[in-house]
């Protein structure tokens, strides 16, 4: 796995692919200290609902959100990309803490924006959860 600053705006095909990839093997570590190495210390965040900024809050929302979603798998996928801008489409499976027979996918997008040095100032994300049953799993 590359660092987050290896990978530059502006974005070709190749290294916007390359940046989707980077940072989907970083979350599906589930390590919210290595993940937020990939934003600037004031990144701003819109999580579905939730609206924050900087390192120490997204280190504090990861640590909660894999809290709940045990067993969290993740696929990203690139949409567009332009200048210091990519978008995504991900999926990712998980567990649920509260109901732990209870798998559920997460469908959504993610449009990000980098800075000159290939950190991430904003993120914003949108996203839909529903029930699966184990066996229909994607990602194991």
């Amino acid at each position: 796995m590359g660092k987050p600053t290896d990978i530059k705006p502006p974005f070709s095909e190749k290294t916007a692919r390359a940046k989707v990839k980077v940072a989907q093997d970083a979350w599906n570590t589930r390590n919210p200290e290595l993940v937020a190495q990939a934003y600037t210390k004031d990144s701003r965040w819109r999580n579905r609902i939730e609206f924050f900024q900087g390192r120490e809050e997204i280190i504090s929302f990861l640590k909660r959100k894999w809290a709940k979603e045990l067993e969290y798998r993740l696929m990203k996928e690139l949409w567009c990309y332009n200048g210091n801008r990519i978008s995504v489409r991900f999926e990712y499976e998980w567990r649920d803490a509260d109901n732990p027979k209870q798998w559920m996918r997460t469908h959504g997008n993610e449009h990000w924006e980098f800075n000159d040095d290939g950190l991430m100032l904003i993120r914003d994300m949108s996203a839909n959860d529903y029930p699966i049953q184990e066996s229909e799993r994607r990602y194991i």
